[in-house]
This record gives C-alpha cells, sequence and structure tokens, in this order.
C-alpha cells in the first residue's frame, strides 16, 4: 500500500508555506507516520489543511478552474494566500511501497493572461537506481501544458526539464541524432485547465505517472453529515462509502450480503462502544428506498437511522469506513470527536492506528482540537498547527520538542500538555 512521507503547501489560503514529513531535499526530517494528527485551535488552519487535500485529489477529478470554486472555495483569488502573486503549490512525497524508491509530485498552479486558473508547473521525479544523494530526476516535466515523458524502464541520462529548456531554445540536446531523446516523448495538453497526470496516467506506457495517478485518486476526503446519512437512499448494495456518508444504508446492504463476517465484527465493534445495539439492519419498502435499522435492547422494534443520534452515526459510520476502505490509498477525517462521548475516543484511536498499521491498509490523517483524543496519541503522530504573528499558519511535530518528549516518557498524558498549552506556548 502506498504511503505519503511528507506533503508542502505554498501560498493556499492561510498556509503560506508548510510542511508535514520528509521532502526529497530534506531528508533529515522524519517521515509521516501511518497515522497523522493534526492539533490545532480554532482558527488555527486545520480545516484549511483538510481542504487542501481535497482540493489537490479534486484537481485531478474535476480539473483546476473546477475544483477552485468547489465546496465553497471562491475561486482562485480566494484560494491564494493574501497579499500573494505567486503561483499555488503543492509538493507530494509519497513511496508506491516500502521497498519502492520515493517519487515526487511537484504541481504550481496561477491565472493566466485572462485570470483562469491553470498548470504553470507539473513534475514527477524520482531517484535512480543506486542513487542515495542529489537531485531526483525528473521522469514527467509540463510548463504551461509543453514539456517531455519518459517512458523508459529506468531514468532518463538527463532530467527532462533541462533537456526541454535546451529543446526551447532551439539547442541540439544530442549532437547528431537529430535532438531525438529515445525513450521520452514530447507531450503538448489541449487543456492547461487539466492535471497532465489526468491524462498521461491512463496511458500504459507512463507506468510511473499511472502510478501515481492511481495513489492520488485512492484519496478519500471524509465530509461525513449525519444528516446526510438520514436520508433515504435507492436500494442497492453500493460496495464504498461516499464522502458526505448518504450512501451509508446501501454499503450496509452490501457488507450485509458479500461479507457477512466483516459486517458481524463491526456490529460486535459498536456494540461494544454504544450500550444497549443488538443489530444493524437494512430493510427494503416497497418504493424502492432503503432503511437503516438499529435494534436496542429491551425493544423489539427498530429505531429508524433518522432516529438516532450524531455520535451513533458517526461512530457507526467510521467503523464502516475502516472495513470498507480496501479501494482508498489515504484517508481523511476532519475533527471525527464531534459528537462522541469523550470515553470512546481512546478506542477509536485505537482502531485508527490498528487499522492504518496493518498490511495493505490506507494511512490515516485526522485534525482534532479535543484534548481526550490527544491523549491517545504519541509525540510521533502529533502536529501542532498554530497562527504566527504574520497571520499565517505554521506547523511542528509534538516529538521534535524535547521538553514534550520528556515528559510524554515520564508519563504525562500529550492531551493534558496540549490543554495546558505546553503544544502551544503562547
Amino acid at each position: 500500500m502506498p504511503i505519503l512521507e511528507g506533503f508542502r503547501i505554498q501560498n493556499y489560503r492561510a498556509l503560506k508555506d508548510v510542511t508535514l514529513g520528509r521532502l526529497w531535499n530534506q531528508q533529515d526530517q522524519a517521515r509521516l507516520t501511518p497515522l497523522v494528527a493534526v492539533i490545532g485551535k480554532n482558527g488555527a488552519g486545520k480545516t484549511t489543511l483538510f481542504d487542501a487535500f481535497g482540493f489537490l485529489s479534486d484537481c485531478l477529478a474535476v480539473g483546476i478552474e473546477e475544483a477552485c470554486d468547489l465546496r465553497d472555495r471562491g475561486g482562485f483569488q480566494k484560494l491564494r494566500s493574501a497579499g500573494s502573486d505567486e503561483p499555488i503549490r503543492f509538493e507530494v512525497y509519497y513511496r508506491a511501497s516500502p521497498s519502492d524508491r520515493p517519487i515526487t509530485y511537484e504541481l504550481a498552479i496561477s491565472l493566466d493572461h485572462r485570470h483562469r486558473p491553470y498548470v504553470v508547473e507539473e513534475r514527477l521525479r524520482q531517484r535512480r537506481k543506486g542513487q542515495k544523494r542529489g537531485r531526483p530526476f525528473s521522469f514527467l516535466y509540463l510548463h504551461k501544458g509543453k514539456g517531455l515523458a519518459w517512458t523508459g524502464a529506468e531514468m532518463a541520462s538527463s532530467d527532462l526539464e533541462d533537456l526541454f529548456d535546451q529543446k526551447q531554445l532551439g539547442q541540439k540536446v544530442f549532437p547528431g541524432k537529430n535532438e531525438e531523446i529515445p525513450e521520452t516523448v514530447e507531450v503538448e495538453l489541449n487543456d492547461v485547465r487539466q492535471l497532465g497526470i489526468a491524462t498521461l496516467g491512463s496511458l500504459k506506457n507512463h507506468k510511473r505517472i499511472a502510478q501515481f495517478r492511481e495513489f492520488l485518486q485512492g484519496w478519500y476526503l471524509s465530509y461525513f453529515s449525519p444528516d446526510a446519512a438520514r436520508t433515504r437512499p435507492k436500494a442497492g448494495p453500493q460496495s464504498h462509502l461516499n464522502g458526505r456518508g448518504d450512501n451509508l444504508a446501501n454499503v450496509v446492504q452490501y457488507m450485509e450480503r458479500e461479507h457477512p463476517k466483516k459486517f458481524k465484527r463491526i456490529l460486535e465493534n459498536i456494540a461494544g462502544k454504544i450500550p444497549g445495539i443488538t443489530a444493524i439492519k437494512t430493510e427494503r419498502t416497497r418504493d424502492g428506498y432503503l432503511l437503516l435499522c438499529f435494534y436496542n435492547q429491551g425493544f423489539p422494534d427498530p429505531f429508524f437511522v433518522q432516529q438516532m443520534s450524531d455520535g451513533t452515526l458517526k461512530l457507526f459510520t467510521y467503523y464502516l469506513l475502516l472495513e470498507s476502505s480496501d479501494s482508498a490509498s489515504f484517508i481523511c477525517i476532519e475533527e471525527p470527536e464531534n459528537g462522541l462521548y469523550h470515553k470512546v475516543l481512546s478506542d477509536l484511536v485505537h482502531e485508527f492506528r490498528q487499522h492504518a498499521t496493518a498490511a495493505h491498509a490506507p494511512q490515516l490523517f485526522i485534525t482534532t482540537h479535543q484534548p481526550y483524543l490527544v491523549d491517545a496519541l504519541s509525540p510521533e503522530e502529533a502536529w501542532i498547527l498554530k497562527k504566527g504573528d504574520d497571520g499565517f499558519s505554521k506547523i511542528s511535530r509534538a516529538a521534535d520538542d524535547p521538553l514534550i518528549r520528556n515528559m510524554v516518557k515520564a508519563g504525562l498524558p500529550l492531551g493534558g500538555l496540549w490543554f495546558s498549552d505546553y503544544l502551544d506556548p503562547r
């Protein structure tokens, strides 16, 4: 299963320049853990950080311009950091598997002369086999929709950005060979408002590009709404939960039919966390809709999903998400503690960690400001986000502070330190 080792965001709202984890040119930094939690006060930028992941995923799914307006983002000008005229930039550093060399994806987005958002620059790079130091070599480089892509089994003999620059200047990159670059294709996109990886990633001779495209396509961001989960969907089993959770009953129907043992385990987990629930089933109405039914101890008739509390629905949905996330490569959940009883949060974090560290399971990224949830985290998993004096967000890892590390080692809970402002010094 792929794992994200580092992520950098520049000029995205309050995130002027924020880096989590390791990048190709910051190898002294610790890589991101399977479970990553970002802690911050209200207004620190947690929602913006969560949305940055969503924006990048939306750029692949629907294109740059539409992504700028989705989810009430308000367009490119609202997304670019105040006072900046620089492009919005993202850098993703990931491994397709523990044995693979890391790959870096870089994306820069700005406005064209007609004030429309477009892709200024897009690049994928990786070190050659055996290369331990130095700059990784580009195997895809696009500048304003034009560039080069490497199709060979190994890296090009020269960096594609350099070769592209030479060709643009009319220089012969291979004297005597009519400027042909073996195993390299010239690329010119029809639409610079679409990511190059969206097109090239679907071609068989661009395996590394396809690999990253599949990784980004597999990002799951939870925009779960209890009200959406209470709607009555049309009957029909669905294997994966969507972002809002309005197909919750359909996924239950699928699990019930296709994976009865897994579904039973989910029910046992929930029964242990929510006193009184003995069974959860689906019923199909005559007009073709699904009802999600909760059976409580002592009551012969079920309670329908519309009657269940927000917390019960959220907890049930998280367990269902973990059990049905085989197609996800990366899962983001914003403030999972909302609506949940504080004593279940430790168990929930344990479930998150157990799932994220299992073989072939997706990495989990959460945001929170709940001390009881933070208590269950390790300093290596916790990142503290806060506003700087300039109004832009700054981030640091709890484990990088020797005082915090030693206090936790001495037995003090991380959430207690967060509550006492040790993780957010004034």
